[in-house]
């Protein structure tokens, strides 16, 4: 698996590159606000609490994890509700797949609409971020179950810049950016 350049901060992108929780978890967090402080976020989590691991972070004392969390930088603009849905999600992935992340896509060799499927039924995790999580997986971490484009629809297609499973460097991110940006625009002209 090739290093992840999502963030541009070469220790949390090594992070990210070595630890599918931590993915995962800036994944769950690229939500109104910009992908790269999203994916920074497992970093700061990291160095806050010693750790990254799924069962320390379900295990955390809510109050202590929120307070971790929404300190100077936080690790997102609205830090109580994201700080519950990763607990949340750390929760979901200990008792479900046992705190391997991976597992997600490992078990049962599934193809790429059921690994769609189990991303759709993580806490955090609508229809749009499974997709692109899952395009994330095939263009960049080396995880290509049978059918992953087809089920990863628009983001799995080769060459384009949609979202952040297509950043790969400061030129990607910025082009990402600039689509983003056009959408946005298209979307409001139309209401």
């Amino acid at each position: 698996m090739a290093q992840l350049q999502l963030t541009q901060d070469p220790a949390a992108d090594t992070l990210l590159s070595e630890d599918p929780f931590a993915l995962l978890t800036g994944m769950m967090l690229d939500q109104q606000i910009p992908m790269e402080v999203a994916f920074a976020g497992p970093r700061k989590l990291l160095d806050r609490l010693g750790g990254i691991d799924p069962r320390l972070i379900a295990e955390y004392d809510p109050e202590a994890f929120a307070t971790e969390f929404a300190k100077t930088p936080a690790v997102h603009r609205f830090p109580g509700s994201m700080a519950k849905r990763v607990q949340d999600l750390a929760r979901e992935i200990v008792d479900r797949y046992d705190g391997d992340t991976a597992r997600l896509w490992l078990d049962g060799d599934p193809d790429g609409a059921e690994v769609l499927r189990r991303l759709k039924a993580l806490p955090g995790f609508g229809e749009q971020k499974a997709k692109i999580f899952l395009a994330l997986l095939g263009k960049q971490y080396g995880v290509t179950p049978r059918g992953w484009r087809a089920a990863a629809g628009d983001y799995g297609k080769a060459g384009t810049h949609m979202s952040i499973a297509d950043v790969v460097d400061k030129g990607s991110l910025e082009q990402v950016r600039a689509y983003k940006k056009k959408m946005k625009a298209a979307a409001k002209a139309k209401a």
